[in-house]
């Protein structure tokens, strides 16, 4: 597929080629961070009582 792409050129695309991978993956990584952190400042016990009073004070 490469072959006809001098061995400069596709070292090149090599590096190109894993930068990307690597920005990917820093993004996702720093994504995931934010969920986590967003998660660690709630209590399942907090959210379901708060569902229970919403629903108590509807009826």
């Amino acid at each position: 597929m490469f072959d006809n792409l001098s061995p400069l050129t596709q070292l090149i695309l090599v590096f190109v080629g894993l930068a990307i991978l690597f920005l990917a993956v820093v993004a996702n990584n720093k994504r995931n961070k934010g969920k986590l952190s967003d998660r660690s400042t709630k209590s399942f016990k907090k959210r379901i009582e708060e569902k229970r009073r919403e629903k108590d004070d509807k009826d």
